[in-house]
């Protein structure tokens, strides 16, 4: 008898020590950190490669489209980017065994253990069943998984996407990179700079582009819900404004100051309808902390050194209305 208590006290610290590690990487996984948003068709597609983003974005892992039969490449990705977030425990899998560890734990607080010897060695080969049916199914989607092809690297600058050769100041001081200046140009015939541009972007849209990155960041540090709702999609403000609440419930700030745009060039355009999408690589410095709400100190990061980051912003537009964030994707 003192033998089974043992094995019942053994497996209620097992089941605890389960959910908790569960629930920290519920948690870890909830943060803005990552790729997310939505990119239309293309959203399980990899944007081309470009100067400025020479490697292929990280597959979006977290978003509300869907994949589809029309769309081979969604559901190539779909597993792989379902894996990045935790596979089998983060999924199905993982909502059986928080079930079974929280019915063991209230059977233990009522006095019946886990059900008794039968209770036991059930709850162990249900685990079981559940690993082995996880593993039969990861087996399956990675042999069916192919690696999209990576684009040329020799993307073209912003500048050329523009359709303007000229040497021009860039947005944020830095010369050569054409994002610069307030006049707008005609668009050039669709492919005559780049060839992902089925839109022709003007001047003025990468100015807007540059304009969207240092609002979104400000907004953002300074949980402005009304202006980061104007500036993206209900999608992206749904991520964001999770992880504010997250940040508020746990006494915290992220502050992201002093953004600046090192480099940047169009990565593609393209229309679908009557809707435009733009994805634009983008290389910033800023200095990004975490700052207790009650005092100000400095929780983690280093306000006085700069990071750098590179990132893949797709923006969407509709008639009529302006160009808004829509997916963001690390390179």
């Amino acid at each position: 008898m003192r033998f089974w208590n043992r094995l019942t006290t053994s497996l209620a610290v097992l089941a605890i020590l389960l959910s908790t590690s569960l629930a920290f990487v519920d948690h870890a996984e909830a943060r803005r950190g990552g790729s997310f948003g939505s990119r239309g068709t293309r959203t399980f597609q990899a944007p081309p490669a470009t100067q400025t983003a020479p490697t292929a974005a990280q597959p979006v892992q977290r978003s509300m489209t869907q994949p589809s039969a029309t769309n081979p490449a969604a559901s190539q990705a779909a597993p792989a980017a379902a894996a990045q977030r935790g596979g089998f425990l983060g999924g199905f899998g993982g909502s059986m065994l928080r079930g079974l560890a929280i019915g063991g734990l209230i059977g233990l607080l009522l006095g019946h253990g886990f059900g008794g010897l039968a209770g036991a060695f059930g709850m162990i080969l249900q685990i079981a069943l559940l690993a082995l049916g996880a593993m039969l199914l990861f087996r399956l989607f990675s042999g069916r998984r192919q690696t999209p092809a990576m684009a040329s690297a020799s993307g073209p600058s912003l500048r050329e996407a523009a359709g303007n050769d000229a040497p021009r100041p860039a947005f944020g001081g830095l010369g050569g990179f054409g994002l610069g200046g307030g006049d707008a140009r005609p668009a050039r015939p669709a492919n005559a700079r780049n060839a992902h541009d089925e839109v022709g972007i003007l001047d003025s849209d990468l100015d807007m582009f540059q304009q969207r990155l240092d609002e979104v960041q400000a907004a953002f540090s300074r949980e402005d819900y009304a202006e980061l709702r104007r500036l993206t999609t209900p999608e992206i403000m749904s991520y964001l404004s999770e992880e504010l609440s997250q940040n508020a419930t746990s006494g915290v700030r992220n502050e992201v100051i002093d953004v600046k745009l090192l480099q940047g060039d169009l990565a593609e355009a393209w229309r679908e309808g009557d809707t435009d999408y733009a994805t634009v690589a983008m290389r910033y410095e800023s200095r990004d902390v975490m700052r207790d709400r009650a005092t100000g100190a400095v929780v983690s990061g280093d306000a006085s050194a700069p990071t750098e980051t590179t990132e893949l912003w797709t923006f969407v537009r509709r008639p009529g209305g302006d160009w808004v964030l829509t997916a963001i994707q690390e390179s």
